[in-house]
């Protein structure tokens, strides 16, 4: 698709290398698909270069409003990263100096609690509700929800690859499968050939028990109080970090008796620190955003 030859205002952020490109909405009146447009923007040799767009609008009944569209073209519910990268420009452009800001997204209206800047870094708590932890409904949820253990953790085969593991389901805005590993260069002990990116892209498109795919995180539990991850997003692939799954894996190691409710998630990109709270099941991530450049 060609887009007309018109000037796009835009800011991209990072969170821990998670990066976006923030626009607001009047920048993009004009553009006919979003859709399309992001597939465009977000390519790394053609376009900006992205693992998703933000947009931020005006909204009833929240301070602002963010989409989050994929690298892909398809639409998240939430991004932890996308919407604190959104954050950080409506701070950063002075658009909001009050220290919370409540955001509208398609899961829900989150809270950010603005916490400090240094120059072009900003630091945000997010309040990001409560987690579900039914799976969504398809063909096969009956038949996974009949072999479901006490730790919430279902048994899934990949036969054509001939693996067979358990996985933890929770649902944080976006939905996540996550799948504890002893190591990440060695994917449950089976074959050199079978690497975490491989398993992360075939669960994703599990469409009879996903139909609309899922993001996928890999937890390695390094102590009660540490966790290490590697992350597969939906609809952008491997990611250097994620707010989203960080939370999910802090609720799955924590539902599971391995860690605390509070941990420190390390990615590759950086740490995010998320906390399950205890009183009432708040999930909560403080994390930065970084501006890259503006255009």
């Amino acid at each position: 698709m060609h887009f007309p030859l018109t000037m796009f205002s835009f800011c991209k952020f990072h969170g821990f290398g998670n990066d976006y490109i923030v626009f607001e909405a009047d920048e993009l009146k004009d553009v006919s698909s979003l859709n399309d447009f992001a597939v465009r923007v977000c390519h790394r040799k053609r376009g900006v270069g992205g693992d998703g767009i933000a947009v931020i609008d005006k909204a009833d009944a929240a301070d602002f409003s963010c989409r989050i569209i994929n690298p892909d073209g398809s639409e998240a519910a939430f991004s932890g990263n996308g919407t604190r990268c959104a954050v950080a420009y409506l701070y950063y452009k002075n658009l909001w100096r009050e220290k919370s800001l409540r955001l509208e997204t398609k899961s829900g209206v989150k809270k950010y609690e603005f916490l400090e800047r240094t120059e072009q870094t900003f630091w945000f708590r997010a309040e990001l509700g409560k987690p579900k932890f039914d799976l969504p409904d398809s063909q096969l949820k009956t038949f996974f929800e009949a072999g479901k253990t006490q730790e919430n953790l279902y048994s899934l085969l990949l036969a054509r690859e001939g693996i067979s593991f358990n996985f933890f389901f929770v649902d944080v805005g976006n939905p996540v499968v996550c799948v504890f590993v002893r190591d990440f260069s060695d994917f449950l002990n089976v074959s050199e050939s079978f690497e975490w990116q491989f398993i992360g892209q075939k669960i994703e498109s599990l469409e009879e028990l996903f139909p609309e795919r899922t993001n996928v995180v890999f937890i390695k539990v390094i102590d009660r109080d540490n966790i290490e991850i590697r992350i597969w997003e939906r609809g952008a692939g491997e990611t250097s970090s994620s707010g989203t799954c960080s939370i999910a894996a802090t609720v799955a190691t924590a539902f599971t008796g391995k860690t605390n409710r509070k941990v420190s998630v390390h990615a590759e990109g950086g740490t995010t620190e998320a906390v399950w709270r205890e009183q009432d099941d708040e999930m909560l991530i403080t994390g930065r955003a970084d501006l890259a450049f503006c255009g």
